[in-house]
């Protein structure tokens, strides 16, 4: 063995084309990890790695697999091929990029294209696939009701709760008890806004008018008052992070008898909660806050749908006719809200999120973008209004606490966004000392434009991902210096962990001593592991959603429809539709021409008739392939 070698340690990520990256901990730079260095890794793993060239400009650090420390998978969900002899799992996780050995004695009697669980019983070697058993067949790969059964099993998502959480969960009264030291708010005119499906309610409204001011206030469920502390329950809600929502389908981060029962803010049922009132002035500006433990009693549950024929149809559903007067003057302030969040930078992206329709079968019926109106904006101006109130008066009391953060964007990414609009004819007019402001100024300067849409989403993926810190780094999106996550403590552990700061805060006049080390100490390990489980969650909806496009585009083949460019790359051009699903015109299937990519206008360009495919160009392409196996939708442009 040779001697000092520049050997570090860390996290392997494979990538489906056979090579990786190590991430290691302080560095600001992965390491490559080339296909012929990967050696026995898997994804996940952490190994040792011996770097065999530096970091020279932009060309990254370069490294080989020398051993394996710690393996992190231990099954694998997949595609099984059936060979005479013995078969094989193609995993559905691309990062696991070689296929896993299954021996006939191993098979489970599975059969081909079924979509199964495999256990790993040998781990790879050099030039060696891993081995494995079936220990669950989940039915055929094209079945539709399979898809979602996968998804759960490769993230590990437990519908069911441990007996012991669902035990001390059954034992949980499910009316209110004990009022004492409350607000009783029962007799005002409070109320939910919510889909029309939502069962887990976490927080419900109020507004009026006070001398010429406007008194809102938001009561979120005190999920605190019944989730203690370390008990089972806790445990797991910390655990789980969030709720998942899968399609129609979801994972919550508390058993029912708490998301839909006795915290939930159900429609004439009493309910304890941490409320906060927010007296604002003729402008929107906020004069004063106070939070306090309440009893309320919801007087409706209302729907997005129904709340918007009120406040722009002018159609009163029966039911909402009492609540008129209060619903337009909660439009009124939230148009004031809308306005001045503008005024101070907050970045509006109109990137539309992707809603599946699926039948009883899961199997897909339409897809289309989630529309959101004023009737959801409303409640989200008053939930942000909400948390900001909240951080700011915790970050002033220098009080442990986990707030919501989203950081100044990278600048690499920022320049290659600098770029990407002067290749738009847009002016370069975003300073080193970026605000908010200059990325909404762009937004606006695009507002019904052919590129509106492009410049929204390269702007979106410009940005950092938000997170969640036991610092106060404040919000870049939002351009707010205070924000944390306080209104829904039912499906996310931030928020609960918070009520219980603020209901001990509100019980003792301070948070002190022993108290104060371990929310310290708490709030750390929380804004970790509650933003890892997020991100767990984010790839598990969006892996499904694939699958799902995936799955309707393919009773479309042979069908042409409209688009854009939504991205552009040596290979091809990625394509989006009007529906929000994405495919790729690969270089392959651009049969006109032999097609050049222009890297640093980031475009396509035909070597003879000249033709140029960029970012933002809107195109008719006709669908020639889908499959969920590889995730991956094939377009050709039809000229």
């Amino acid at each position: 063995m040779r001697k000092n070698r520049n050997l570090v340690t860390g996290t392997f990520v494979g990538h489906e084309r056979g090579f990786g990256f190590l991430e290691v901990e302080g560095r600001e730079d992965d390491i490559f990890i080339p296909p012929n260095s990967t050696g026995p890794a898997m994804n996940g793993d952490v190994v040792s790695v011996e770097i065999v060239s530096e970091k020279v400009e932009e060309r990254r650090a370069e490294g080989r697999v020398i051993d394996v420390i710690e393996r992190n998978t231990k099954t694998v969900v997949g595609t099984y091929m059936k060979g005479k002899n013995y078969g094989f799992v193609v995993p559905d996780d691309k990062k696991l990029f070689n296929d896993i050995y299954i021996s006939k004695k191993n098979s489970n009697k599975a059969k081909n294209n079924d979509k199964v669980v495999v256990q790993i019983t040998h781990y790879p070697g050099i030039n060696k696939n891993a081995e494995g058993k079936i220990i669950e067949n989940l039915g055929h790969a094209n079945d539709s009701s399979v898809d979602l059964l996968a998804i759960l099993r490769a993230y590990d998502y437990k519908r069911v709760f441990p007996k012991a959480v669902q035990k001390e969960a059954e034992m949980i009264p499910q009316v209110v008890l004990n009022t004492d030291g409350r607000k009783d708010l029962r007799d005002k005119e409070i109320f939910t806004i919510d889909g029309a499906d939502t069962k887990d309610i976490d927080d419900a409204i109020s507004l009026e008018m006070v001398e010429g001011n406007y008194l809102l206030g938001v009561h979120i469920a005190d999920v605190s008052n019944y989730v203690r502390e370390n008990t089972p329950l806790d445990k797991e809600a910390a655990k789980r992070g969030t709720s998942v929502y899968l399609l129609d389908s979801v994972i919550p981060m508390l058993p029912k008898e708490l998301s839909n029962g006795i915290c939930s803010l159900n429609e004439g049922e009493d309910r304890n909660t941490l409320s906060i009132d927010i007296l604002l002035d003729k402008n929107a500006n906020i004069l004063e806050s106070h939070l306090y433990k309440a009893v309320i009693n919801s007087k409706k549950k209302m729907t997005y749908d129904n709340v918007y024929k009120v406040i722009e149809q002018n159609d009163i559903p029966s039911g909402y006719e009492k609540f008129v007067d209060t619903l337009m003057l909660m439009k009124e302030l939230a148009l004031k809200l809308i306005a001045k969040r503008k005024n101070e930078g907050a970045i509006d992206f109109s990137v539309p999120e992707t809603k599946v329709i699926v039948d009883e079968n899961d199997k897909v019926i339409e897809i289309k973008p989630y529309e959101t109106t004023l009737a959801n904006r409303l409640i989200e101006q008053f939930m942000v209004l909400a948390n900001e109130c909240v951080a700011k008066q915790f970050s002033e009391l220098k009080i442990p606490f986990i707030y919501r953060v989203h950081e100044i964007p990278d600048a690499d990414k920022l320049q290659r966004f600098k770029v990407f609009l002067n290749n738009l004819n847009y002016t370069d007019n975003i300073p080193e000392n970026i605000k908010p402001k200059d990325i909404q100024n762009i937004l606006e300067i695009s507002k019904g434009k052919p590129e509106e849409k492009v410049i929204s989403m390269m702007g979106l993926r410009t940005m950092q991902l938000a997170k969640y810190s036991n610092h106060n780094l404040g919000h870049f999106g939002l351009a707010l210096k205070n924000y944390c996550h306080f209104t829904s403590p039912i499906r996310r552990y931030p928020d609960l962990f918070i009520h219980r700061v603020i209901s001990d805060y509100l019980a003792n006049g301070d948070i002190a001593g022993s108290t104060f080390e371990k929310y310290t100490r708490l709030s750390i390990q929380y804004a970790e592991t509650s933003s890892e489980m997020e991100q767990k969650s984010e790839e598990a909806e969006e892996e499904l959603t694939t699958i799902k496009k995936c799955e309707y585009m393919k009773e479309h083949i042979g069908e042409t429809f409209e688009g854009y460019i939504s991205g552009v790359t040596s290979f091809g051009a990625f394509v989006e539709l009007d529906n929000t699903i994405e495919g790729l015109v690969h270089v392959e299937n651009m049969n006109d021409d032999y097609y050049v990519f222009d890297e640093i206008n980031v475009a396509l360009i035909g070597e003879h008739t000249k033709n140029i495919y960029k970012i933002g160009d809107k195109v008719t392409v006709r669908v020639i392939d889908a499959d969920k196996l590889s995730r991956r939708i094939d377009f050709e442009f039809i000229n």
